[in-house]
């Protein structure tokens, strides 16, 4: 197998998978094929939505048939020429408790029918179960994950090895360490549609996280059910590659209309919010008068436009490097969403570890949610562990952040140096100058030129939390080093009285000097003081 990154963002890849019938390009939609009822053809998909790979279950065609979808292979029973992959059957023991074959019958078959990319038959450990049915579900798989090794003939097929535990993250951890060390080339979560189905995203996101920092990173991950364009950006963003999609076809059997904010009925639309070949050609109304068969197949349509589309949208953000943006404007379509966006905040280390250090943009802070962000996260570890004030720095002095960057060459910092110089002369020399600015906390002067320390813009007026991250991150900074003086330049405007108070606060600890500064006295009361303490200290 051969799983080339082209593109990364959070812990999202752009990636080329190679497979015997192609090439498929990560993200990547599966859409759900099921011969039986398909309102969109295989060969419809490939030619309208230049379709590149689709997903059919295994154990369904053999039920149907048999003989015949070995004799024809299934790229022929279906008329898809490109990659095709093929789930075992697991969702129907998920669904009905077992299924009427047996994981080494299931492993044959599919090599059998010619599939491209195959799954073992897994046992999923679903929803609201004990711990100890959790932990069988994970030890099961497994055993029928070794005896893959022994059953299958075939070298050109890519198999799955999906990684059970269900909400007990500690035994999701177990199991895809233990599948990471097998040799499969791709893995899967298993069981997330109750989750999916109850809006658990928080949930997902332990689960998510706790299968990909243990499994290889250099193997793709599948998030199977995840069919949902709205919530199709946190899966990126959290290192799932590949998805598969039934709900384009079983939404639009009860009439209901996908976007990337969630999904509305059609009886309640007026006019259709979308560009796409079905809505543009009509309106609800029209659709709505159909009979059935055109109606779903009309709405299925449009649903697989939605997906594909934004399936494209991350892909640009994760070239621009935008991929966090993305992220917070689909976060705030749902409470649900949001909720897990801010549930990153427990596994912020892990994403900064594994996210790029550089992008070709710049970055944009749009509220108290970028906070728990890579870069925001890897500045603060940087100043805590890589950074030393120059030796020659005694005195301290902050100053807030301005609109021009970097902070050091604008005019409102060049005024303030300029008295500075003036009243001070040649003990300048001793003073250390940062900038306090959102979303990074401190920022020194002969770093705020680093990558993304100049190329960020911040919604301002700033939030409470924003404040109060960069009031704990100057705190913590004074806390840790050597100065022997602090002075401030307060905007209390901007920031209220609240950067005075944790500086006050950590120079009392450390018992340092500090003197302050309000912009709005409109002169440097504090300067001789200053003066005179440089002076005394010189003695």
């Amino acid at each position: 197998m051969s799983f080339e990154i082209r593109d990364r963002d959070l812990l999202a890849r752009i990636g080329k998978l190679e497979t015997k019938s192609g090439i498929i390009e990560t993200p990547l939609l599966f859409p759900v094929i099921n011969p039986s009822i398909q309102p969109i053809s295989p060969s419809a998909l490939q030619e309208l939505f230049r379709c590149t790979s689709v997903i059919t279950n295994a154990y369904i065609i053999k039920m149907h048939f048999q003989d015949t979808a070995v004799q024809q292979g299934i790229h022929s029973l279906l008329g898809f020429s490109k990659a095709i992959m093929t789930d075992s059957g697991a969702y129907q023991i998920l669904t009905y408790g077992d299924v009427k074959t047996t994981a080494r019958e299931i492993v044959e078959y599919q090599e059998a029918i010619n599939t491209d990319i195959a799954t073992i038959l897994d046992i999923p450990t679903g929803w609201m179960v004990s711990e100890d049915h959790a932990r069988w579900t994970v030890q099961e798989t497994l055993r029928r994950a070794k005896d893959l090794v022994d059953t299958k003939k075939r070298d050109d097929i890519l198999w799955v090895g999906p990684v059970q535990g269900g909400s007990y993250t500690d035994l999701v951890v177990q199991s895809a360490q233990k599948m990471g060390k097998l040799p499969f080339e791709i893995h899967a979560i298993g069981s997330p549609t109750p989750v999916l189905e109850q809006y658990r995203f928080d949930t997902l996101v332990d689960m998510i996280l706790a299968a990909k920092a243990n499994l290889p990173l250099d193997r793709p991950l599948h998030l199977f059910g995840a069919g949902h364009p709205f919530m199709f950006a946190l899966a990126v963003a959290l290192g799932c590659d590949l998805f598969d999609s039934a709900a384009y076809a079983i939404y639009a059997r009860s009439n209901r209309y996908m976007t990337e904010q969630g999904t509305k009925r059609l009886d309640e639309l007026r006019y259709f919010p979308c560009s796409c070949p079905t809505c543009v050609r009509s309106n609800p109304q029209d659709i709505m008068v159909l009979p059935m068969a055109a109606r779903e197949k009309a709405l299925a349509m449009h649903n697989l436009y939605v997906s594909f589309s934004e399936i494209s949208r991350i892909k640009q953000a994760i070239i621009e490097g935008r991929l966090w943006e993305h992220l917070e404007l689909r976060a705030r379509g749902h409470p649900a969403l949001l909720k897990a966006l801010k549930s990153l905040k427990k596994h912020r280390l892990f994403f900064e570890k594994n996210s790029p250090v550089t992008k070709t943009s710049g970055l944009f802070s749009l509220s108290s949610l970028g906070l728990t962000r890579p870069e925001v996260t890897r500045h603060r570890k940087r100043i805590s562990e890589r950074y030393s004030p120059p030796k020659e720095g005694k005195i301290l002095l902050l100053l807030p952040q301005t609109t021009r960057k970097p902070f050091h060459k604008s005019k409102a910092h060049q005024k303030i140096l300029k008295q500075l110089h003036h009243k001070l002369g040649s003990e300048i020399d001793k003073t250390h100058v940062c900038t306090y600015a959102a979303p990074f906390g401190v920022v020194p002067a002969e770093i705020d030129q680093v990558y993304h320390l100049s190329q960020h813009e911040t919604v301002t007026p700033l939030s409470i939390e924003s404040i109060d991250y960069v009031a704990e991150q100057v705190a913590e900074y004074i806390s840790t080093t050597e100065y022997e003086m602090v002075i401030l330049f307060q905007d209390v405007e901007t920031w209220k009285m609240k950067i005075t108070e944790a500086c006050k606060k950590a120079c009392r600890e450390r018992r340092i000097h500090m003197e302050t500064y309000t912009q709005e006295k409109g002169e440097l009361w504090a300067l001789g003081r200053l003066a005179d303490y440089t002076e005394n200290h010189n003695k």
